[in-house]
């Protein structure tokens, strides 16, 4: 028996991604539609191992990676959870994180040739998973996007450290600190993918060049619009038919000798990343950036802006932690307290 021996990926029974593997191909679907595909914590754990599975199985030449439906290709983490779990327990965000880099580094060293299936938005570390494959398709009503300063994080899982790489400085800046959505076309100018194929139709019949008009009513199913994969199904099968003829191991290598400054880049900043971003959740930025999203309405933005030029603190939520009770001697109570929460003594006006 070999060590290594091709296994059935309906073997693997996952929850939230389906696994395929035919015709020399593994295709990798985050399978979490009703949440645009953010993956959660058990997703990435799924995720990781299915890619695994397929870099090891010499009946696999080519990882495809992608999402359920029409709507999104992946949009990062699932932010319901992070303010569920990871504003309550930042310690566990450094675990989090820990999964997340297994996950982008099992398509970095895949050791074959992946290709990212855009079959929808592509936002957050969603688009960070596509950076980290090989080559990507885009479908032409997907966006690219990052959100990190929108939502109290830092886009440093991959867009920090690859979009300079991928499109210069420059708008790698714009991409990161304005959160604009890149459309299919722009995003094919800036080289973010390789190809976008139609995926608007009217009546049936594609449409190329779709207009945001055209992809709105097409998204809603209206007026005889409609979305459709067929070109984008056509294109990957295309790309994945030209890898497969090519030799396996000089593909690998290949990969590992292009892969230099993306694997320079990511290990001389993910580390620190991930203490930062753990460290981070510890503050009012992200609590309230995360509340935010899930509550549907704008965050706080000027507020914390206004308060820390105010001086007061804008990393506490109720100030640091530096007043004691006189009544029962509780230490560590946040400065704008007005009552300790001990004994309910008064503790004097606070700001």
């Amino acid at each position: 028996m070999r060590e290594f021996e091709s296994r059935d990926a309906a073997s693997f029974d996952f929850a939230e991604v389906l696994y395929r593997k035919a015709d020399w191909v593994a295709t990798v679907t985050i399978n979490r539609p009703h949440n645009y595909n953010a993956y959660s914590t058990a997703a990435l754990r799924e995720l990781a191992t299915a890619v695994q599975d397929a870099a090891f199985d010499d009946a696999v030449g080519v990882i495809v990676v992608t999402g359920a439906g029409t709507a999104a290709f992946c949009t990062g983490g699932d932010v319901k959870e992070y303010e569920e779990a990871y504003t309550n327990r930042p310690r566990d965000y450094w675990k989090y994180m820990g999964l997340f880099r297994a996950w982008i580094e099992s398509l970095v060293n895949a050791g074959k040739p992946v290709i990212a299936r855009i079959n929808g938005m592509a936002a957050g570390g969603g688009n960070e998973s596509q950076l980290a494959c090989d080559l990507a398709v885009m479908a032409e009503h997907a966006w690219l996007g990052q959100v990190g300063t929108r939502v109290g994080s830092v886009a440093a899982g991959g867009a920090t450290q690859w979009l300079p790489i991928h499109v210069g400085d420059r708008r790698a800046r714009e991409m990161l600190l304005l959160n604009n959505r890149i459309p299919a076309a722009q995003a094919l100018e800036w080289g973010l993918v390789n190809r976008v194929v139609p995926s608007v139709t009217k009546d049936g019949q594609f449409i190329t060049g779709a207009t945001p008009e055209q992809i709105a009513l097409a998204q809603k199913g209206k007026e005889g619009y409609a979305i459709d994969l067929a070109k984008l199904d056509a294109s990957v099968q295309e790309l994945a038919a030209q890898l497969l003829t090519q030799f396996p191991e000089c593909q690998r290598y290949t990969k590992q000798q292009v892969n230099f400054w993306k694997e320079l880049a990511w290990h001389q900043t993910i580390g620190h990343a991930r203490d930062w971003l753990a460290l981070h959740y510890t503050s009012v930025e992200p609590w309230e950036g995360m509340r935010a999203f899930v509550e549907k309405r704008p965050a706080g933005y000027v507020a914390l802006r206004e308060k820390a030029a105010a001086g007061g603190s804008s990393e506490f939520l109720w100030g640091p932690y530096a007043t004691d009770c006189p009544a029962c001697g509780a230490k560590g109570i946040p400065s704008g307290f007005a009552y300790c929460g001990a004994c309910g003594a008064g503790l004097g006006a606070r700001t």
